[in-house]
Order: C-alpha cells, then sequence, then structure tokens
C-alpha cells in the first residue's frame, strides 16, 4: 500500500481541483439571484475617477479604445495613458484623444506591473477617489468606468468586471474554445464564488480600486500576471477583490497561432509560477488570520489552466490505472474516475448554460484536438519558462 502512496496523493489532489472548479461552476449555472452589484445606486455625494492606461506600442488599437473610454468620464475624472517604452505613435495618439500621457523609457524594468506604479505614483500627487485600470485594447459600454467606481466607492473593495474575449466573425476551433475557455474563467468561476459569497480574482482589465487600498500595495514588479498577483496581495491585506458582473469588458482575441501562443504562454506560465509562490502564502494567511475567503482564493488558484487539468487528468488517470491492474490496488484510480466525472459535468454545465450559442457540440467535442496545441506550451514550462513580460501583437480587427 505504501508503493500507491504517490498516486493515492497525486489522485487527492486532481479530485480537489476537479471538485473545486464543479462547485464553483454549478454555483454559478444554479445561481437564484443576480450577483449583487451597486448599478444605478450611486454614492451619496461624487466622486473623482483617474483612468489608468498601460500601453507599450498601442497605436494600433489605442485610438479605438480612447473613443469609448473619453465620454464615460465627467470634468472632475482624469484619463492618464502611461507609454510605456514605446517606438510609435502611442503618445501622440493618446494625447489627440485628450489623455495625460506619461511616457517612460527604462529598458531594464519592463512590463506591465513598473508602467502601473508609474502612473499611480503621478496620480498620488492629486489623488482620486477611485482608479480604474484598463488596457488599451478593450472596448466598455457605456457607463461602464462609472459603474466599476461606483461599486469600488460603496464596498471600499476593488472590483473586476467580466473581462471576455471577441471572437471573429467565423472562429477556428482554437479560436472558439480559446474564447470558451476564457468564459470559465473570467465569468463562470467566478460568478460562482460570488454566488457563494466569496472573492475573485483580479484579470487584468476593467478593474476599479478605491484609492485608500492602491496604497497598501507594491506594483512595481516583474510578475508576468501582474493582476492576479496584486488580487493576491489585496486579499491577504484585507480587502479581496470582489465581481460587477454587470460590467462587461471585451479585449480581443490573438489575431495569429503565434500571437495566440504568445499570449497563452505568458498568461499560462505566470498562473503556474503564481500557484508555487502564493498557495503556501495563502493556506498560512487562511489559518493564521481565520478567513475562509483566503481558504477559497488558495482552492481557486490551485485549479491549473483548463487545458493543462485535461491533460493532468489523462495522463495521471492512466498512468494510476495501470498501476492498479498491477496491484489490485484501486481506490488511487477509483478517486481519478470521481475527479474526471467532476470535471467533465463542469465543462458540460458551463457550455450548457453559458456559450451554446458561441461553441456547437460538434466544436465542444473536438475539444482534445485543441489540447494538442497547447501541450508545447506546458512543455516549455519545464524546459524554459517564461519569466519576462513579452506584448502579444496587436494587429487586430476588431468585430463591428
Amino acid at each position: 500500500m505504501l508503493t500507491q502512496l504517490p498516486f493515492l496523493l497525486v489522485a487527492i489532489a486532481l479530485l480537489i481541483s476537479c471538485a473545486t472548479l464543479l462547485v464553483e461552476c454549478l454555483s454559478a449555472v444554479l445561481r437564484t439571484f443576480s450577483v449583487r452589484s451597486t448599478q444605478g445606486i450611486l454614492p451619496s455625494k461624487d466622486f473623482s475617477i483617474a483612468v489608468l492606461m498601460p500601453a507599450h506600442n498601442e497605436a494600433e488599437v489605442i485610438g479605438e479604445t480612447l473613443i469609448s473610454l473619453t465620454p464615460q468620464l465627467g470634468p472632475q475624472d482624469r484619463l492618464i495613458v502611461v507609454a510605456d517604452n514605446c517606438t510609435d505613435e502611442t503618445a501622440q495618439l493618446a494625447r489627440n484623444a485628450g489623455a495625460t500621457v506619461l511616457e517612460r523609457t527604462d529598458d531594464t524594468q519592463l512590463g506591465k506591473g513598473f508602467a502601473l506604479d508609474c502612473g499611480l505614483r503621478f496620480i498620488a500627487a492629486a489623488p482620486p477617489d477611485v482608479v480604474v485600470m484598463v488596457d488599451a485594447d478593450c472596448q466598455f459600454r457605456q457607463g461602464s468606468i462609472r459603474q466599476l467606481a461606483s461599486n469600488a466607492i460603496a464596498h471600499q473593495r476593488p472590483v473586476q468586471g467580466v473581462y471576455l474575449l471577441d471572437r471573429p466573425a467565423q472562429p477556428s476551433l482554437k479560436e472558439s474554445v480559446s474564447a470558451f475557455a476564457f468564459k470559465v474563467k473570467n465569468l463562470v468561476r467566478p460568478l460562482g464564488l460570488a454566488q457563494l459569497g466569496l472573492p475573485c480574482l483580479l484579470t487584468g482589465t476593467g478593474m476599479a480600486f478605491p484609492w485608500s487600498v492602491m496604497t497598501t500595495v507594491d506594483l512595481a514588479n516583474r510578475s508576468i500576471v501582474e493582476d492576479m498577483k496584486l488580487g493576491f496581495d489585496l486579499a491577504i491585506a484585507g480587502t479581496p477583490p470582489m465581481l460587477c458582473s454587470n460590467v462587461i469588458v471585451a479585449g480581443p482575441l490573438p489575431p495569429s497561432d503565434d500571437a495566440a501562443k504568445t499570449q497563452r504562454t505568458r498568461w499560462e506560465h505566470g498562473h503556474l509560477q503564481l500557484i508555487t509562490h502564493y498557495f503556501p502564502k495563502l493556506f498560512g494567511q487562511a489559518i493564521a488570520q481565520g478567513r475562509l475567503d483566503l481558504f477559497a482564493i488558495a482552492l481557486d488558484l490551485v485549479i491549473p489552466p483548463l487545458s493543462l487539468l485535461v491533460i493532468l487528468w489523462l495522463g495521471m488517470t492512466a498512468l494510476i490505472t495501470f498501476s492498479s491492474f498491477l496491484t489490485g490496488i484501486w481506490l488511487p484510480s477509483l478517486i481519478c474516475y470521481a475527479a474526471g466525472a467532476a470535471l467533465v459535468f463542469a465543462i458540460l454545465s458551463s457550455w450548457a448554460r453559458f456559450a451554446q450559442s458561441d461553441l456547437s457540440l460538434k466544436m465542444l467535442l473536438r475539444i482534445p484536438f485543441y489540447i494538442l496545441w497547447k501541450i508545447p506550451v506546458y512543455l516549455k514550462f519545464i524546459t524554459e519558462p517564461q519569466v519576462e513580460w513579452v506584448r502579444t501583437s496587436r494587429q487586430v480587427q476588431r468585430n463591428k
């Protein structure tokens, strides 16, 4: 039995991840009330907003984004663009749109975190009530900025909108499945957590923070998933992010396979690195502070990217089942089968409730081919993990 102990521990770890995913997805699918928000309810006094946009060579997309943002700002609000190590017309286009532009050049401190830190230090001279962080390639519906800020003021907590990917008019299998996986991560799972009264993770754009909260964290770091790291730091400090499900932020899918692989490598390598760095910290602080929300965030963090979770389950289940045939000890295999059932049910229920119009059943059943495309991304994490921030190509054409 001792020889089966490693397999038993692996099977239990898989079951915990898959069961956590299932609970989050079912909570979203079966939810009976709208996730709490302050839609239409403004604080008793007016408030000021500073919209902060980091931008690295975003000339192809920033103009359209600024057009969607500037009508949403009042006379007391500001729009600050940090043109970070730009070699194109990003800064001039932002000025033409009426933004305050900070031009930052530092080839030793690269990444979004340093750009955000530059913007926050500028804002600190005349602090607003709320800081809203947005990416240069995203679109915001009218009223989104004010609504995010209203939530942040009302609850005195960081607020995350729902960040989804726009699919092209005739998406490929990769594009459809990638958008579905993104929806599960950024919509379904956060909705489920909110339904359970638990915090969500930060996803990088469409985020609002009371100014008092921003003074408690340091953004000047080299993390390639600075948004997730920021959310964990804020949660540990006592202000975990909450979801504003009424605000949808739309970003484009990468325009090519190479761009998609660059983006997914950065996101998923960064996620895996944060599991090793932050799970022990979150778990330890959950015990030390006696906080269920930190424990829930820790469990949510250890759910690997969906494709990787499927790969891990398939590989380990095959190995453990083979071992069970040899030893006659079937408990680890039975646990793996239970984990697989939870994983399949989580994916199917999420698709049925949230993605049938985006992804046909025929395309859903072709997910294994998409997973094959992702295997090199995960193998590279073993041989050459990405640790530096790399910008995704922006040669996109948004859907109209």
